[in-house]
């Protein structure tokens, strides 16, 4: 090892590179600077602890993953292994009555979001088919159901009506099978790179404008289809115009205008009428739940029944629009084709693509997870999306995520695992094989209206776009942008525009995050009835004396003097300490804001103090331009009222990360304030750091033990450091020993070291509470190494005195990072007041 360090020492002097750093308290130091207060390690009952840094080492060893580490993540790829060897019987029965429940809406949804695609009915059933067959290999949510939806659908109609127009000789399920391969690969290799993280990029009112958005678009292209309008026009455009084309040609609606608005009609009502009897009738409420959810399949098998019954012997000419022939089993099963030509096609489309799979899939899932007390792994569930679309393809499916209608079915309907997929997979194979000369008579409004009957709980209500602006009025503007852009131009316009606009905002607020000053204000708590007088009002604010018996004591809270917080502004905040600040973070502090906060720190200490030295300027040409002085004929401010600049708290509570930009622009303050300040140099306090890396790029920097500034680089100051009892067997008994002589009614008196009767009348000074086991502090001083001041807070009886053991905090080589602000800004104080017992002293 020592010709190891030799090496890298030699490296390092050739290169240039310094290694070490001003470290005047640092374990390698063999020495103590000349004339400062030491606590020593050999001080009797405390341990002393030198805080280590982290090593590059140390982050490699935490980030790159060990065997082990590798064996689980292999494992949790399937996580269904850790489930499927405790399946039982009860679960069973609970994924049978899901499964059956979801298979009878996927059928009818399945074929409706197919026509929105732009492709036969029979390619919504291959989709839906492989989405629940396959999750449940792969899902971190029992709820979920993948398949296709009504968002998707109609991104994917649009990529189809675009390909048919630039190429009509590529069949539009080919181009559907080639958009969901390559989505579902990107997703997936997400997935495996664990990056479901960047999910969290996209807020809420984002999600709530695109679906709002999405959902208008769908009901206006289906209202053509709803009034049986026999013009043919595109309605894949904006939405605007699908609403104006749809108005023009009113006109030409024909007969299924009536199958139409009586099917919607009918599933309302239905849907109305079991919720209403829900209320009404409780005991019988997962009855009419049942009910309304099969409602679809009744509305459909109804209107079976009718243009069965009209077109049986007018096949060739029915009297209305319906499906038609629905090929039996999977007859597009095959490998996709996937070439440039084709992707190109798509191409413009595929980061919408990506986004609608997962924002949707990864939304729902939270948040059923929550609702059920279970949490998903964002991550597993885009290999989850990504498997499904890249396995779908091979039997003719399209582009498949998550549903939110069906999986609100399947969570209410009692799911108990992921396994109810397989169960909802059978009876899709059985409406694939076995049902397809049933759908040859739907009407096609009919499918319409169950269309615009499923994208209605998209639309995001009143209420809670109220709430959007009662919580954050941005976010309730970036809602309607988006939704206006989304009627506007094509719905993936509006995703990026809300995604966009939420990232700006966010960067905005980063950026021009401004911190707080805090002053102090002593405080004391009382009981809430204390605060209601005896008519049991709200009191007048005068509260009952607090003794010295009560249980509730004096305490320093610090508070904004900006009172930005909402704060009594009766209470009066008081400064920290004349030429003393405490500065606190809002939100990080990192290479965006540092110099938001930085400059705002510097122009409120510039306010609020003066110069140590007066600088003495004999005529105005030798003044710097930034300080030109007072007009001609005027005298210069007088601030020798104001104190001077001594020390600085920053409170890192918020701070989590710093880099190399925010460190450099605190060195550069620290310089132009030392300037400011000089003949002495300002203190740096940091109190609530959190991060060991912090720590080593705050240490790196010079910050975090005092800053030599007299003229033989060395001055006197006092440390102060917070401890916390250790607990050992000796401790352990010597509070059961005294618990004991409290009980037998005696206690030790610290002076005399023998025991006394609690009646002789003389107050205990030894108490458990004496030790504040969370927040001890001690005060150490001296004049030399040699001579170390004992204790006085904890200092016990002669009995105890060795069975008391206590340890630091924080470690010595870092006597300026704090645990709490309070002893911040203690040290602060004790040593401002040093500084102005040496310049007061003889020279």
């Amino acid at each position: 090892m020592p010709g190891k360090n030799r090496v890298s020492s030699g490296v390092a002097r050739l290169l240039g590179i310094k290694k070490t750093y001003c470290d005047p308290l640092g374990a390698n130091s063999d020495s103590v600077t000349r004339g400062e207060s030491a606590f020593s390690a050999g001080t009797a009952d405390t341990v002393p602890y030198f805080e280590p840094e982290p090593t590059s080492a140390e982050w490699l060893q935490e980030h790159i993953p060990s065997l082990h580490d590798v064996g689980m993540y292999l494992l949790d790829i399937f996580p269904f292994w850790r489930w499927i060897t405790r399946y039982n019987w009860q679960w069973l029965v609970g994924d049978l009555v899901a499964g059956i429940t979801v298979g009878g809406v996927v059928v009818p949804q399945s074929m409706s979001y197919a026509k929105l695609a732009a492709l036969p009915v029979q390619f919504g059933l291959y989709t839906s088919f492989m989405g629940v067959l396959i999750y449940w290999l792969f899902a971190t949510s029992k709820d979920i159901t993948i398949g296709p939806v009504a968002v998707m659908s109609t991104l994917v109609g649009g990529v189809v009506h675009e390909a048919k127009m630039i190429n009509p000789d590529i069949p539009g399920n080919v181009v559907a099978s080639a958009l969901a391969i390559v989505a579902g690969g990107i997703i997936a290799a997400l997935g495996f790179l664990r990056l479901g993280f960047i999910v969290d990029f996209i807020p809420l009112p984002a999600i709530s404008a695109f679906m709002t958005g999405s959902a208008i678009n769908i009901i206006a292209g289906q209202c053509s289809k709803l009034l049986g309008e026999t013009a043919d026009f595109s309605t894949y455009g904006p939405t605007y115009q699908t609403i104006i084309w749809t108005l023009k040609y009113l006109p030409t609606s024909s007969i299924d205008a009536s199958l139409g608005f009586t099917a919607l009609a009918m599933l309302y009502l239905i849907r109305f009428g079991c919720n209403y009897a829900a209320k009404k009738i409780p005991h019988h409420a997962k009855l009419f739940f049942f009910l309304s959810t099969v409602r679809t399949v009744f509305v459909i098998l109804f209107y079976i029944m009718v243009s069965a019954a009209v077109n049986l012997h007018r096949k060739d000419d029915p009297l209305f629009d319906i499906i038609g022939t629905v090929p039996r089993g999977f007859q597009n099963a095959g490998v996709p084709v996937i070439d440039g030509q084709i992707v190109k096609l798509f191409a413009s489309r595929l980061p919408a693509a990506v986004i609608v799979l997962l924002i949707e899939h990864i939304a729902i899932s939270k948040s059923f997870g929550r609702v059920n007390n279970y949490s998903i792994d964002p991550s597993q569930e885009m290999i989850a999306i990504g498997a499904t679309n890249l396995l779908g393809p091979f039997l003719g499916a399209y582009p498949a995520t998550g549903s939110f209608s069906r999986t609100a079915i399947k969570s209410k309907a009692g799911v108990r695992t992921p396994f109810a997929g397989v169960i909802t997979a059978v009876i899709v194979l059985l409406a694939i094989y076995a049902l397809t000369e049933l759908f040859f008579y739907i009407p096609e409004a009919a499918l319409g209206a169950v269309i615009i009957h499923a994208v209605g709980d998209l639309i995001t209500p009143p209420n809670a776009v109220y709430q959007f602006w009662r919580v954050s009025p941005f976010d309730a503007i970036i809602f309607f942008i988006g939704v206006i852009v989304s009627i506007f131009t094509k719905i993936e316009d509006g995703v990026y525009c809300t995604i966009c606009l939420s990232l700006a905002v966010f960067l905005f607020r980063a950026a021009k995050a401004r911190g707080q000053f805090l002053g102090r204000v002593t405080i004391h708590s009382v009981v809430g009835d204390d605060m209601v007088d005896g008519n049991g009002k709200q009191g007048t604010g005068l509260l009952p004396i607090v003794s010295e018996n009560s249980p509730s004591h004096d305490r320093s809270i610090f508070l904004p003097t900006s009172r930005a917080d909402g704060s009594n502004p009766d209470i009066e905040v008081e400064e920290p300490h004349p030429g003393i600040f405490i500065y606190r973070f809002s939100e990080g502090f990192n290479y965006p804001n540092s110099n938001h906060y930085t400059d705002y720190l510097v122009q409120n200490i510039f306010q609020k103090t003066r110069r140590t030295t007066t600088a003495a300027y004999a005529q105005p040409g030798n003044r710097p331009w930034n300080d030109p002085g007072p007009r001609r004929g005027k005298e210069e401010e007088d601030r020798s009222h104001l104190p001077t600049l001594k020390a600085i708290i920053l409170d890192f509570s918020s701070v989590n990360h710093v880099d190399v930009t925010s460190i450099q622009n605190l060195i550069d303050v620290r310089n132009q304030l030392d300037m400011y300040a000089s003949p002495d140099s300002v203190q740096w306090h940091f109190a609530h750091i959190n991060n060991r890396w912090t720590k080593r790029g705050l240490a790196a920097a010079g910050f975090g033990y005092p800053t030599s500034f007299s003229e033989d680089g060395i001055r006197r100051w006092k440390p102060i450091f917070s401890v916390a009892k250790i607990e050992d067997s000796s401790s352990a008994s010597v509070h059961a020993e005294i618990v004991n002589n409290e009980k037998e009614g005696r206690i030790v008196d610290q002076h005399h070291s023998k025991v006394h009767d609690m009646e002789d009348g003389i107050r205990p000074r030894l108490e458990t509470t004496d030790f504040d086991v969370q927040k001890a502090e001690c005060l150490s001083s001296g004049s030399s190494t040699s001579n170390v001041k004992a204790l006085p807070d904890l200092t016990v009886s002669e009995p105890y005195q060795n069975r008391f053991r206590v340890a630091l905090v924080q470690g010595l080589n870092r006597p300026f990072f704090h645990v709490d602000l309070m002893s911040a800004l203690k040290s602060a104080v004790e040593n401002s007041d040093t500084r102005g017992s040496e310049k007061s002293g003889p020279e």
